[in-house]
């Protein structure tokens, strides 16, 4: 039997922290483990997402 736990939420970082460095992070304790992980990341600045543009997308509170 595998068990998954869903995950949703947020990690608030330093605002020289990149993305890369958390998800990179992340991954390695996922994996230090000896569990795997599947899904997906954003960027949210003062509560919107960020599109890959860089442009702010939608209100995190608007889905």
């Amino acid at each position: 039997m595998i068990k998954e736990i869903g995950i949703q939420g947020c990690i608030t970082v330093p605002e020289d922290v990149s993305m890369d460095e958390v998800i990179d992070k992340f991954i390695a304790f996922v994996e230090e483990n000896n569990w795997s992980f599947g899904g997906g990341y954003k960027t949210i600045i003062d509560g919107y997402y960020m599109n890959d543009d860089g442009t702010r997308g939608k209100y995190v509170l608007d889905e």
